[in-house]
């Protein structure tokens, strides 16, 4: 199975599509990271988006304060997340035991 030769217009659409795609999971970090949307809210909008629902989990807890790699590994170690999981992936009990650790 071959990759499909695409126009240069389909390949400028998908160009843009994927550029808006970077921004809005961007926008949604830098909303979490400066206190203007909490982890749960942050989660909510995952679920009602497909595009922040591809953000990868260990990216949100570290754009949280005072969150960073060696924080972010142990929660997601404690909560069973694998290092890759990404929003759309985690499970009920995860989303619930991340709730849980940042409440607000």
């Amino acid at each position: 199975m071959s990759i499909p030769t695409l126009s240069p217009e389909q390949l400028s659409a998908a160009r843009e599509a994927a550029t808006q795609a970077r921004r809005a999971r961007a926008e949604l970090k830098a909303r979490v990271r400066n206190g203007s949307l909490s982890l749960g809210e942050a989660l909510d909008a995952a679920a009602q988006d497909d595009v922040l629902a591809h953000v990868k989990v260990v990216d949100l807890l570290k754009a949280l304060p005072r969150v960073g790699d060696k924080r972010a590994a142990e929660i997601m170690a404690r909560l069973d997340i694998a290092a890759n999981r990404r929003i759309r992936g985690l499970g009920r009990h995860q989303a619930a035991g991340l709730r849980a650790e940042f409440p607000g």
